[in-house]
């Protein structure tokens, strides 16, 4: 059962670890007039270029840091299709948001903002971090809204997605854990459910979609 719960946990945090990931980019770069090649569209929706390198060379990076080992060729393949398909799912996600008629208010999003921690100087909010990060992302405080405002429509359709499901009630017949771990393999077990029921809704979406790739862009 252990063996179980720590399989579970290695797939949670790498999918964690991508989606993240593309969300700390999101944005960056869309006032870029059109002149970045499109590597995908899926809808109404355009991954670019910058966005899909920004978001693959940063995956990189921190899988270096973390797994502390060299990358050949096939892992920067397979890291290269996880970001893609990490970026189209956030784009499904937010048709379905769409579909769902999901919204988020300005409120939201200025309480989503000034509870950043990245944007906290003494543990609050700061203007002058804020608007740092900004320049140095090259980003209007009105494109970093509209980012946020798809980020948190995501997080609203994933929540969604979740409450459809519920791993609560597995049952065990190992009598022998203790409570914390028997809640720890709980909880591991449950969110491997609803990561899976978010990963078959947007499987099943996309299927309804007009997704196309550019292969040499990823290449």
């Amino acid at each position: 059962m252990l063996k179980t719960m720590r399989q579970h946990a290695k797939y949670f945090y790498v999918l964690f670890f991508i989606i993240i990931l593309s969300f700390l980019f999101w944005g960056v770069g869309s006032n870029n007039n059109g002149r970045s090649e499109v590597v995908a569209k899926v809808g109404k929706y355009k991954i670019r270029d910058d966005e899909y390198r920004r978001a693959f060379y940063n995956t990189l990076r921190l899988y270096r840091d973390v797994y502390k080992t060299n990358v050949d060729e096939a892992m920067q393949q397979n890291i290269k299709k996880n970001v893609l398909n990490s970026l189209i799912e956030k784009k499904v996600l937010l048709i379905a948001a769409s579909k769902f008629g999901i919204t988020v208010s300005d409120a939201e999003i200025n309480e989503a903002i000034i509870y950043d921690p990245s944007f906290f100087k003494d543990g609050v909010f700061n203007e002058d971090i804020y608007q740092r990060v900004l320049k140095y992302n090259k980003m209007t405080s009105g494109s970093f809204a509209s980012a946020r405002r798809e980020e948190l429509s995501v997080q609203k359709t994933r929540r969604l997605i979740e409450l459809s499901v519920d791993a609560t009630e597995t049952e065990f017949d190992d009598a022998s854990m203790d409570e914390n771990t028997l809640k720890a393999i709980k909880t591991a077990i449950s969110k491997d459910t609803k990561a899976k029921a978010v990963q078959a809704y947007v499987e099943g979406f996309k299927k309804q979609l007009d997704i196309k790739i550019n292969e040499d862009l990823i290449s």
